[in-house]
């Protein structure tokens, strides 16, 4: 499969896309913005401390993860194969990547491809794939690259699903919650990764790569290029992420602020194009087992499906997610 041009790569609204200038003046301030590096919490893997686990979770909603054990060759060659396939015409990826792959464009996988593309100030400027891996043994694929693709990604969830379920435990313990209730709260067979290419140009300057927003899953995991970009908000402003090499971002989401009673945080964060270099991350995502209820004092009872359909049905009819307080008790305090 030959590479593309770069142009030839993109969705075609991308090529094409021009934003008013009003709005064009709007995102611009927006983006003007953002003070300063983060000097966020590192956590080691290897020698786990609850102290600094909680403190990460309760006043930051991210930390750094280090000594996570993935091989740094295996996140290279990730990195590798995800930017040869971005790189393919529009066309072949559209044809290449069916089921359980799957391929979107302007939007997270959340709404149907290009469906935010109605507004220029919802637009994000991605493209990704949507990578269920429960589901990926049933992948067949006659093309070597994408099989090689999947062969490494199966590795790698493996090692996700692990350090996923080891910070669990640790934050489950830390919140002394009970082990019968908290063991569907996270289930491997709901992780999925999702590998985003965010287009350099231009358009650093009209829109984001990701607007800001806070993740659904119970934790996610990070995989940045070193590229910089993503931003989390705390303290009233938005403070860059640095990438460090072999190091992964864990963030707390909606369904463990939740569990937690509000002792976590699910952090806000964006992502800023870079006007020079094309930007890339791995993430994964994982969530309550199907049909958990999560209970809360903060929080009616709620099923990640009932968030789900809520969040689906907020972002058709607002245009954006509500998310958790959509379910907070009114009686709270």
């Amino acid at each position: 499969m030959p590479e593309m041009s770069n142009l030839e790569s993109y969705p075609p609204v991308f090529r094409h896309l021009n934003v008013v200038p009003q709005i064009a003046a709007e995102l611009k301030n927006t983006m003007e913005d953002t003070q300063g590096s983060a000097p966020i919490p590192v956590v080691d893997l290897q020698f786990l401390s609850l102290d600094k686990l909680r403190q990460a979770c309760k006043d930051w909603g991210l930390f750094r993860l280090v000594n996570h054990g993935i091989p740094p060759s295996l996140l290279s060659q990730l990195q590798d194969h995800a930017k040869k396939l971005f790189a393919l015409s529009f066309e072949s990826k559209q044809a290449l990547l069916t089921s359980p792959m799957s391929y979107f464009w302007g939007t997270p996988a959340l709404t149907p491809a290009g469906a935010a593309l109605r507004g220029a100030l919802n637009i994000n400027w991605l493209e990704g794939l949507n990578v269920p891996l429960s589901h990926l043994p049933q992948f067949q694929s006659e093309d070597p690259m994408l099989d090689c693709f999947r062969l490494l990604l199966e590795e790698y969830g493996r090692h996700l699903a692990r350090i996923a379920t080891t910070l669990y435990e640790a934050m489950a313990k830390d919140l002394d919650l009970d082990p019968k209730q908290s063991e569907s709260n996270l289930a491997e067979s709901t992780g999925f990764v999702r590998v985003y290419r965010y287009p350099s140009g231009s358009m650093a300057d009209e829109a984001w790569g990701m607007i800001a927003h806070t993740d659904s899953s119970v934790l996610s995991i990070v995989s940045q290029d070193q590229v910089e970009g993503l931003e989390i908000f705390k303290d009233n402003k938005w403070l860059l992420v640095n990438p460090i090499p072999n190091t992964l971002i864990i963030h707390v989401g909606d369904m463990m602020q939740a569990i937690s009673d509000d002792e976590y945080i699910s952090v806000k964060h964006r992502v800023r194009v870079n006007k020079r270099e094309e930007r890339f991350s791995i993430c994964y995502f994982v969530f309550p087992a199907e049909g958990s209820v999560i209970h809360s004092s903060k929080y009616r009872p709620f099923t990640y499906t009932d968030f789900q359909e809520q969040v689906q049905k907020d972002t058709k009819t607002l245009g954006y997610k509500v998310g958790l307080e959509r379910f907070r008790l009114i009686a709270d305090g």
